[in-house]
């Protein structure tokens, strides 16, 4: 009989991994490897992946049990950044239908990336998902980084985000971690070496997710998760795992809008003298002097300088 005669199967899914061209789409209790639809890659979106993990997703099942996605359903939220490479309005999507986003870093072995950080938080702040910051390795805490830590630690949990600071090795902190994944869907990401994996096995015992080391020469971590992956937790809700990330492009946006997406500039940018100020150039600008007065913080101001002429510049390659 002609395949296009066969009884064809569609049902329902989600999205637990993607590999490129393959996902494997969870129907129930079962895992179906599908191909996505090329109609999806011709559809005119300025992405580079039609389907994330974390989508909802129709499925034709054929007779030899894999499967071809016929239908994304739309997204309750998704995480994005800049398409690597590619210039503004070029986007990859990390992950979809999420509740909320954690940014891992480590406390040693890599450096916390203070800007790395504010790029992750524009962009959740623009998509408006709940973000927290998770400092990892604190047992490796010592002298000049347990400055560093502490300073992280009370700058963004007084910009009103949630901070935990997390030791994979001995467990400290880990208990309160799980309880705020708990129930809801999470995305973790930051970079390399920082411990992501090996944190979520210990929040979630029979994850066994592969950990990597960090580069002895560039102090930098070796990438050891090679693809976004969902994965249930036995507390309810569930967990995205994704790729270390070395850059953070910011998506498009205009150069004036930036500024709503730091939380302590909100109370001064209405008072400014231009509409559209971007808080760069421009007189009687009420965010500089803050700046000026140390009510906004110098780090976070020359953070947002490095994001705003990344959006000028339509560079993807930012944020290392």
């Amino acid at each position: 009989m002609p395949p296009e005669l066969r009884d064809i199967r569609q049902a329902d899914g989600v999205v637990v991994r993607s590999t490129g061209n393959w996902v494997d789409v969870q129907v129930g209790k079962r895992i179906i490897s599908s191909r996505v639809r090329g109609r999806f890659r011709l559809s005119g979106q300025r992405v580079t992946n039609p389907v994330a993990v974390g989508d909802s997703v129709s499925v034709r099942i054929d007779d030899g049990d894999t499967g071809l996605i016929i239908d994304i359903h739309e997204r309750r939220s998704y995480l994005s950044r800049r398409a690597a490479g590619r210039r503004v309005g070029h986007e990859q999507v990390l992950a979809a239908n999420i509740d909320a986003l954690w940014i891992v870093q480590s406390a040693r072995l890599p450096r916390p990336n203070g800007r790395l950080i504010d790029r992750v938080l524009v962009t959740a702040e623009a998509q408006e998902i709940h973000a927290g910051i998770v400092i990892n390795k604190m047992d490796l805490v010592s002298g000049d980084s347990a400055a560093l830590v502490m300073h992280l630690r009370e700058l963004y949990r007084g910009l009103g985000y949630e901070v935990y600071m997390t030791s994979a090795i001995t467990g400290a902190g880990v208990d309160a971690f799980r309880q705020a994944l708990a129930g809801r869907a999470s995305v973790v990401t930051g970079p390399s070496g920082v411990g992501k994996s090996t944190l979520l096995s210990r929040a979630e015992p029979g994850l066994d997710l592969r950990a990597g080391a960090v580069s002895l020469k560039t102090r930098k971590g070796r990438h050891t998760t090679a693809h976004a992956a969902l994965h249930p937790l036995s507390d309810g809700g569930a967990v995205i795992d994704t790729p270390g990330i070395r850059e953070f492009g910011v998506t498009a946006q205009q150069p004036w809008e930036l500024s709503h997406y730091f939380p302590e500039f909100r109370r001064y940018i209405h008072s400014c003298q231009y509409l559209r100020c971007t808080h760069d150039h421009e007189p009687g600008c009420s965010v500089k002097e803050a700046v000026e007065q140390q009510a906004i913080t110098s780090d976070r101001y020359h953070s947002y300088r490095n994001i705003l002429q990344s959006i000028r510049d339509g560079d993807a390659d930012v944020g290392r």
